[in-house]
């Protein structure tokens, strides 16, 4: 084999990408990083940081109108729309100067070119520079994390119109009278309830009967009937036939069982989704893989070609950074160390959607298990019982979790309500390290702590399993005197 001038070279700088070449030079290999635009990717410039600041900016200003609930006065927010973006981008620069910025990486002895990389050949890779200069290196292995980009559907009109996405709305300056989103998925969800709580009138359009379909229904049901009591708006099952605009003015036709609809707006945010990064890598000259736009992987996170592996949007499996960053670690460890046993995480992927309340889920879903045939239970607890939720005005929510009745085992669990991620992880850890419903059940707590919540959700595999008969036996051996509970009662909660 012919001597190469690297032994990584990691293509991407996002969430993927960063992760991969750290763990590359960890691991002693001489590493190159070559990022297109900015390191930080989509999650710190477009998606996670600046849409979870923007979500936290649109709360501060509902619960100054919402003040009444807590014994203060209600008060109408005064928004400086400009001023709110300025913080986004400023927490946005705080992220990145923390933990992206180029000084970071080249420390680790990793170096970072800035460039478009596309392949020359399976081992080599042309990186075409701003200046217009351009440079061909080699490497033993590659990691391609190059991410992926907002998918806009061809939709007739739509290129007439200046419509936002994710990668142009966090550079607005003005506030829009009037949003439409068209997509009811976690990004239209979460800025649909940002900006209608810093003054837009909202409206989500989707061609689904129901937004975040692959959420638990009924807590979609919620969270939707949340959303629609700060003011957001739903046009659903539509079939959108065309967009026009003119100057601030922008109609959305669409067409509901028959009946032909215009939704007017001055803005208009495309949330339909992503499509990987791959048409200017020549993915061709690699021999590498692809189905419908997305690098094919195995479990390993490695291509077709043995040197090659690809991790994160890239692969079109999951958009969460935190499985970006999972099949970063997996890529960079099977790439480099051959022979440690490392596959993807297919069964305990979880996802929030950060809107308040927050939706959140691990595991199997109540409609996967159905479909399977498996048999378990529904452990259900409603927020309203949560001591720190009922302090904190914030009891609108519900646990779900899915067990098997005599084990405790957990299967998937669902939550709607405030904290619902942080629920959620704790049940993944449980569940990923074989705890039960009684482990979970039998550890203390402290109260009166969010967390607390996730363990009386789980008493009630106690209390499911309890039985007539079996307190009447109870009673019969020591000689007690009290009242036999009523267990007809399926929806019991204790």
């Amino acid at each position: 084999m012919a001597k190469h001038e690297f032994d990584m070279i990691v293509i991407g700088g996002g969430a993927a990408g960063l992760t991969a070449s750290g763990i590359a030079a960890n691991f002693g290999a001489k590493t190159m990083m070559v990022e297109a635009d900015r390191l930080g990717g989509d999650c710190t410039w477009t998606g996670c940081i600046p849409s979870k600041t923007l979500l936290k900016a649109g709360k501060v200003a509902r619960k100054i109108k919402e003040a009444g609930k807590y014994g203060l006065i209600d008060g109408e927010p005064e928004i400086d729309f400009k001023k709110v973006m300025n913080h986004v981008d400023q927490v946005r620069k705080e992220v990145y100067e923390d933990a992206d910025r180029p000084e970071i990486f080249e420390e680790m002895g990793i170096e970072v070119v800035f460039g478009k990389a596309s392949f020359k050949d399976p081992y080599t890779i042309s990186i075409d520079h701003k200046d217009g200069s351009r440079r061909e290196v080699s490497s033993k292995k590659f990691i391609i994390a190059t991410g992926a980009r907002a998918f806009v559907p061809p939709i007739p009109g739509l290129d007439g119109v200046d419509y936002l996405t994710n990668e142009s709305l966090f550079e607005i300056e003005e506030i829009p009278q009037e949003l439409i989103i068209i997509g009811g998925g976690p990004i239209g969800t979460e800025m649909s309830q940002a900006f209608v709580n810093l003054g837009s009138k909202v409206t989500v359009v989707d061609m689904a009967p129901q937004i975040l379909s692959n959420d638990d229904p009924e807590l979609v049901k919620i969270l939707r009937g949340e959303l629609e009591k700060q003011g957001v708006q739903y046009v659903l099952n539509a079939s959108i036939k065309k967009v026009e605009g003119q100057k601030s003015l922008i109609q959305v036709h669409a067409e509901i069982n028959g009946n032909k609809k215009v939704i007017e707006g001055d803005a208009l945010l495309m949330a339909t989704g992503r499509r990987a990064n791959t048409s200017s890598l020549n993915l061709e000259a690699a021999g590498v893989n692809t189905k419908e736009g997305n690098i094919t992987v195995n479990e390993s996170c490695r291509t077709n070609q043995k040197h090659i592996y690809a991790a994160g949007d890239v692969t079109g499996r999951y958009q969460f950074t935190h499985m970006s960053d999972h099949m970063a670690k997996i890529a960079a460890t099977k790439a480099l160390l051959k022979f440690i046993p490392m596959k993807i995480e297919k069964d305990l992927v979880p996802w929030v959607t950060f809107t308040d309340p927050e939706l959140a889920h691990v595991g199997k879903t109540e409609k996967q298990l159905k479909e399977e045939g498996v048999k378990f239970e529904v452990y259900r607890f409603p927020y309203s019982k949560i001591d720190r939720a009922i302090s904190e005005g914030e009891d609108v929510g519900l646990v779900k979790i899915f067990a098997k009745k005599l084990s405790g085992k957990i299967l998937g669990a669902s939550v709607v309500g405030a904290h619902a991620g942080e629920f959620i992880s704790e049940y993944a850890v449980a569940m990923k390290n074989g705890v039960s419903m009684r482990g979970i059940a039998d550890t203390i707590h402290p109260y009166p702590s969010w967390g607390l919540g996730a363990r009386r959700a789980a008493d009630q595999w106690y209390i499911k399993n309890q039985s007539a008969w079996s307190v009447k036996l109870i009673k019969a051996i020591f000689g007690y005197r009290g009242e036999v509970p009523d267990y007809s009662d399926k929806d019991r909660v204790v």
